[in-house]
């Protein structure tokens, strides 16, 4: 079979990697299964064949597991990875996942485990290709928050979305706290769960963190999935109802309008810290209006900044100034400046 997929076990320990092989033997799509004890040799062998998995132990002589995934991060960016280790270290799971890795995951004990772990191989092996969150290579935050608590981590997640900024916190595999913006506890995972891609990072444990949620982790990411269910259904109302135009407008994210002389927004539509976002509009059209009074070209129609998870469109209609939030599949820059003085005229009729 030509089109088998390939892992790549890496470990010092010659009858840890006899193991492994065997649990991984006769996954679905009967993946190839290659061993090293050298993290060099890995290197080779990366460099010879394509490969759909790298699956290393952390402390290695001479190259350690670290080390590995540093290379392995600069040649081969798309590889799916995994840290298989007996070091249980916050410290040490945050280097992994800032180098990109897919999982931390303590070197399984129980047959319970071995087959837990048989299976997230198998998932990683077998899902295609998709959009999320960078740092743990196609996955979604339900797929990160589920890893994080069935290995029992103590992280704290910090998810940047754009301008819009979260946290959770998990604590012995156990989520207990959530805050994006002014929300908190479940609300605020729910409001967090909702974003589709973006950025993460694991911050440093924060085992005192006081307990706001007390629903086991599973039951809120199934309740967590209806209400955005829900809210999708709903929004999806509105807009064929025809009562609202800018909620029919493809593609809009979020949508700020201000008056000149005014600290409050005249109106807000998915903007979580809104005095900083009022401070970051306002700052930036004075400086392109500066600019375009040092060149003698007059006061700019329409400013658009593009992004790959998010695009920007600033505009002004009389009084009102706008900055308008838009998802990349708007298009490009004649678009989303199209879509922009459109959204700003709607509004203000």
């Amino acid at each position: 079979m030509e089109n088998r997929h390939k892992i790549l076990l890496v470990d010092d320990d010659s009858d840890l990697l006899a193991m492994y092989q065997e649990v991984l033997t006769g996954l679905p799509g009967d993946p190839e299964i290659f061993t090293t004890d050298s993290g060099a040799r890995a290197v080779t062998m990366l460099d010879e064949q394509p490969f759909r998995l790298l699956i290393t132990d952390l402390k290695m002589p001479r190259m350690d597991g670290l080390q590995l995934l540093s290379v392995v991060r600069r040649k081969h960016p798309n590889l799916r990875t995994i840290v298989l280790t007996s070091v249980v270290d916050e410290q040490f799971r945050s280097r992994v996942y800032a180098l990109g890795v897919d999982l931390f995951w303590q070197k399984p004990a129980t047959e319970s485990e071995i087959e837990m772990f048989r299976e997230t191989v198998a998932s990683l092996v077998e899902r295609e290709d998709q959009e999320g969150f960078r740092g743990m290579q196609s996955k979604s935050l339900v797929d990160i928050i589920q890893l994080e608590c069935l290995s029992q981590g103590s992280p704290v997640l910090r998810i940047t979305n754009g301008p819009l900024v979260g946290r959770i916190w998990i604590v012995a595999g156990e989520l207990i706290d959530a805050e994006a913006g002014h929300l908190t506890g479940v609300e605020a995972f729910q409001h967090i769960l909702s974003w589709k891609a973006g950025s993460f990072e694991v911050l440093t444990p924060e085992p005192d963190r006081p307990r706001t949620i007390n629903i086991p982790y599973n039951a809120l990411l199934l309740e967590s999935a209806q209400a955005i269910d829900e809210a999708s259904a709903d929004k999806g109302s509105k807009r064929n109802t025809g009562n609202d135009p800018l909620g029919a407008m493809e593609g809009l994210d979020f949508f700020i309008a201000l008056r000149p002389d005014s600290a409050t927004p005249v109106e807000t539509r998915n903007i979580e810290n809104v005095e900083r976002f009022v401070a970051l509009t306002r700052n930036a059209l004075e400086r392109f209006q500066a600019l375009g009074d040092h060149l003698n070209v007059g006061s700019p129609d329409t400013i658009v900044g593009l992004n790959p998870l998010r695009n920007i469109g600033m505009t002004t209609q009389g009084e009102v100034e706008f900055c308008i939030g838009w998802e990349p599949s708007v298009g490009a820059a004649p678009e989303v400046r199209d879509a922009t003085k459109k959204a700003s005229a709607l509004w203000a009729s």
